[in-house]
């Protein structure tokens, strides 16, 4: 599959990516007061590993760049984003921008055991 076949599409609470099995990649997202929150990223698992959740969050990004928005990285993807794409570090809102790599990657530790637990539940 070549990312140029892949198109990012968005809504007021989504980035989603159509695959062509029909199914859908998504990064679901909500902006409140300036900032975005990256909220939780899936990928179907026949489509992991190909690039597709970094082509949403780079949507986001470019989405939040154009409005003028801080971001707030909830999911365990776009935390992990950050860690390895500080270039983008700026965008965050004070509280993750000025985090030690050390302070986000115990973050995202974190939510990645957040979410185990609440996939675990369903």
């Amino acid at each position: 599959m070549d990312d140029n076949e892949l198109k990012v599409e968005r809504t007021k609470t989504v980035f989603y990516v159509r695959l062509p099995n029909k199914s859908k990649a998504y990064l679901r997202y909500k902006v409140e007061n300036g900032i975005m929150y990256l909220i939780e990223t899936y990928t179907p698992p026949a489509f992991r590993g190909r690039g597709i959740a970094k082509l949403m969050t780079d949507a986001a990004i470019e989405y939040a760049l154009k409005e003028g928005l801080k971001i707030v990285p909830q999911c365990s993807y776009a935390i992990k984003y950050f860690i390895e794409n500080d270039r983008y570090r700026e965008l965050l809102v004070d509280e993750y921008k000025n985090m030690s790599v050390e302070g986000l990657e115990k973050y995202y530790q974190q939510r990645l055991e957040y979410e185990r637990r609440k996939s675990s539940k369903n």
